[in-house]
């Protein structure tokens, strides 16, 4: 009969009351040194608790939905014999008996590092038993979203080995959590579905860059990114991954569409508005999305259909000193140019003084990012998904163009149209932009 030993919950760093969400063994199992007896799950981490001792278990002392800490019963082992061999002869005192019950404290977790190499370990002392360093894998859960998906490190392994993306499954378990049976549903559905590549389907995450000492080659300062840019940057690396872009390029002749604004303008005072190009430049984006309504649809969550919305709201890029953030303008084709210019100037201030509401950013079906007053000829915009398009405008500028009897001098805008080609191809982006070159080109047609 081998010798019982007590395992317990070892150092789990600075918690007190961790949920246990998985016991990865029964009693009369027979566990290996190091094999995974149970998961616990923290606000941040999921981490699974390793055996001390191979042997069989005897005694189950914890269920699943129980808290511990340190220093908490798990089950009873009987540790092998060939164990309690090796055990006495390495001892330096005798052993104890047989029936004698030891406790002994489970190796203890190092979430988010790896095991130590060799050459790594610490030295022993003479006649120390070599320290035994588990494998811990560890899941991390954001607030408001998952910085991974939120699963055990026993269902992880349960997906390698059918070759399942997380990314892809949808958890039923507690804070949505994916459980074994989840990934056994999604096989199934994919499998009957004829979806096999969803099986291997890989998320688009990029590894981290080299983390490279950059004061080895002289002064440096490092600086924070701010709340905004840390959103958008992830918001902008997601949908450059994910959304299949093409940009095509085009020119609008706005000569006269710019000598009506300037006439416009003392208009416009009167009404306290500043009277830009970007009301123009929304009106005739209206126009063109009633036009060709595909430009604002949305693409569904599954990929086989097409949400055509029955609303124009378009997002307009701001430039604020924290960054960039697009507000949106809603029911753009409903009214006119001096109530969009009054808009543009109450939302645009509210963003470069920080006071958005999260409603402000929301709904948008179209995006407009004009950089015209800053300069440039032309750029690749990101589409802001689930919109499937973007326009960007540069820098207008005077060029002669031949009317067929002579050169004339023309006011040309710079077009740089981004666009999902899951949804748009190439054609009707041509299509677009002509369209609505024409409109820019005499303002008049939107009437027709």
């Amino acid at each position: 009969m081998g010798k019982t030993t007590d395992v317990l919950i070892p150092d789990i760093g600075d918690f007190d009351s961790v949920e246990i969400i998985e016991i990865l063994v029964s009693e009369g199992d027979r566990v290996a040194v190091e094999e995974s007896l149970l998961t616990l799950e923290s606000d941040k981490a999921t981490m699974e608790i390793p055996s001390p001792h191979s042997g069989e278990v005897k005694q189950l002392l914890l269920k699943v939905g129980d808290r511990v800490k340190e220093g908490d019963k798990i089950l009873v082992i009987e540790a092998e014999e060939s164990e309690q061999q090796s055990e006495s002869d390495e001892a330096t005192t005798p052993t104890p008996a047989a029936e004698e019950v030891e406790t002994v404290q489970a190796p203890a977790p190092a979430p988010n590092k790896e095991p130590a190499s060799a050459s790594e370990q610490p030295a022993r002392l003479p006649g120390e038993k070599e320290a035994r360093v588990p494998p811990v894998p560890v899941g991390f859960i954001e607030s408001g979203g998952q910085a991974t998906p939120h699963a055990s490190p026993a269902v992880r392994r349960f997906a390698r080995e059918l070759g399942v993306d997380l990314s892809s499954v949808k958890g039923s378990g507690p804070k949505n959590r994916i459980l074994k049976e989840d990934i056994q549903r999604f096989v199934k559905r994919s499998l009957r579905q004829g979806d096999e590549a969803a099986l291997t389907r890989t998320p688009f995450e990029m590894p981290l860059g080299p983390d490279v000492d950059y004061s080895r080659f002289g002064e440096i300062e490092t600086s924070p990114l701010n709340r905004i840019k840390k959103i958008s940057g992830a918001h902008l690396h997601r949908c450059w991954l994910s959304v299949p872009h093409v940009t095509q390029f085009d020119e609008a002749d706005i000569t006269e569409l710019e000598a009506f604004r300037q006439g416009q303008k003392e208009a416009a005072s009167q009404q306290s508005v500043r009277l830009t190009l970007m009301p123009f430049l929304m009106k005739a984006v209206a126009g063109a999305l009633k036009q060709m309504p595909v430009f604002n649809a949305a693409l569904s969550a599954d990929g086989e259909s097409l949400i055509y919305r029955k609303y124009i709201h378009i997002g307009v890029a701001v430039d604020t000193p924290n960054g960039l953030v697009v507000p949106v303008i809603r029911d753009v084709d409903q009214k006119g140019v001096f109530q969009l210019a009054g808009e543009l100037m109450e939302i645009s201030a509210k963003a470069r003084d920080g006071k958005l509401a999260p409603a402000d950013l929301q709904g948008g079906c179209f995006s407009i990012s004009s950089l015209g007053g800053i300069g440039g000829t032309a750029f690749t915009p990101i589409v802001n998904a689930p919109e499937v398009a973007i326009l960007g405008v540069s820098r207008s500028s005077m060029q002669p163009v031949w009317d067929g009897e002579a050169f004339l001098p023309r006011l040309i805008l710079p077009l740089s149209l981004s666009y999902d080609h899951r949804v748009i191809d190439g054609a009707d982006g041509v299509r677009f932009t002509t369209y609505l070159s024409s409109i820019l080109g005499d303002i008049r047609r939107l009437l027709l």
